[in-house]
């Protein structure tokens, strides 16, 4: 086992420094010497086999059950080696991308009661532990960071300033959020633009803290939150944006998706879509993010999701990729829930906090090493509907946050 595993590695782990100890104590070192070097260690058998079987899911395992421990550096640093290879999959492990991928529009089949059994699996965890990782606001999504030295509090407010400016939503006007997790976006548009708010999820969790926020706020009247699928929610709305949810619809129903979207848009309506992306065209979603994190879950390439759009008479206005900004996000995560790790640990176990720290870091170094982005796709059902340059969105964070800080807007004068 020794000799083939030696093997593998080698082949596979041409960039960086990884010492590896087998099971049987043995210890070779992989890679060309550059960067931080990482020492791991496998300790058991089993744990060999598992990851030169099925890599992809395999590792993540071994480190869930304590056999794949990193003795020099963080899992962190592991992964970033591991990710950051010149060929994305080891050799051996290609046969099962290729069945995956064969398959994949069958785990992505998410019909109604399977969607909402997807969801309740990541999303209706203990409220507690989101409070771990995530800002005050509970932004579960990539943040907007205007500056290397913005916080993860005050980029999460930026993404939603950015978004609010591309939707252009005026005070009154009906807006649909499409996946409103824990409801921090659709209260913003209710609070700091003066819309009224329907927002939809699938998670139990979410609806009853959305609803509890709004109710806090004051804002029962103009923001609404309810347990319902987007397939189902009665229209019109003058502006639908949707944040973070894309990911769970599955190839399979993005025509669905963009045809009730364009039915349920107003005539001058305008929908933004946030979501993770793919830059290298279509693929499959790892097995181990698909048993343990987001089971019916799939990123997708803009050449799968322009094609929909198309087929449902909307016109793209719009098309900004944030590159690193989900990495950044995080990497701001991934520090916070290490800081109160013992905490997660209490809330559930020890392989539970492993999986999670697995979740972290995985994420975080395939947005830096494999070239994932996030995607903002404006959209409406007609020409003229936005400026025809892009510098309305800067006057419009600036409107945006003079109001957040209570202040007024600058006055214009004629001409300006």
């Amino acid at each position: 086992m020794d000799r083939l595993l030696r093997r593998f590695l080698s082949q596979f782990i041409r960039r960086g420094s990884m010492t590896v100890t087998s099971a049987s104590g043995s210890k070779f070192t992989v890679g060309d010497g550059s960067g931080r070097p990482v020492a791991v260690r496998l300790v058991t058998a089993d744990a060999e086999r598992k990851i030169l079987v099925n890599p992809e899911l395999g590792l993540g395992e071994a480190y869930m059950d304590g056999e794949f421990v990193v003795e020099h550096g963080t899992i962190a640093d592991a992964l970033a080696i591991l990710l950051g290879q010149p060929d994305l999959l080891p050799q051996w492990a290609k046969p099962w991308w290729h069945l995956r991928y064969l398959t994949r529009h069958l785990k992505q089949f998410n019909l109604r009661s399977r969607s909402r059994s997807n969801v309740a699996h990541h999303y209706d965890l203990d409220a507690r532990l989101y409070s771990l990782f995530l800002d005050a606001d509970k932004q579960y999504s990539c943040a907007y960071f205007e500056t290397p030295e913005t916080t993860l509090d005050d980029a999460q407010l930026a993404k939603k300033r950015h978004i609010a400016a591309k939707l252009l939503v005026k005070a009154g006007q009906r807006v649909l959020d499409i996946g409103s997790g824990w409801g921090g976006l659709g209260l913003y548009l209710a609070e700091i633009v003066g819309a009224n708010v329907t927002g939809v999820t699938l998670s139990t969790e979410q609806l009853q803290i959305a609803n509890a926020r709004a109710a806090e706020k004051g804002l029962t009247g103009s923001a609404k939150f309810l347990l319902q699928d987007y397939r189902d929610i009665a229209g019109p709305f003058d502006r639908i944006v949707s944040v973070g949810m894309f990911e769970h619809v599955g190839a399979r129903f993005y025509d669905t998706y963009f045809r009730r979207c364009a039915e349920l848009l107003s005539e001058d309506g305008v929908m933004l879509l946030h979501s993770i992306g793919r830059s290298q065209g279509p693929d499959s979603t790892s097995p181990w993010i698909a048993k343990y994190i987001f089971p019916g879950g799939y990123i997708p390439a803009l050449s799968e999701v322009l094609p929909a759009i198309e087929r449902a008479g909307l016109l793209v206005c719009d098309i900004e990729i944030l590159r690193l900004h989900y990495a950044e996000t995080l990497k701001a995560w991934r520090e916070r829930f290490m800081a109160r790790r013992e905490e997660a640990v209490q809330l559930y176990d020890e392989r539970f906090a492993l999986m999670w720290e697995f979740y972290l870091a995985a994420s975080e170094m395939t947005f830096r090493k494999q070239d994932m982005m996030n995607f903002q796709i404006q959209l409406t059902r007609r020409q003229g509907v936005v400026p025809m340059t892009r510098n309305y969105i800067a006057f419009e964070e600036a409107r945006l946050r003079a109001i957040e800080s209570g202040g007024k807007p600058r006055l214009k004068l004629a001409g300006e």
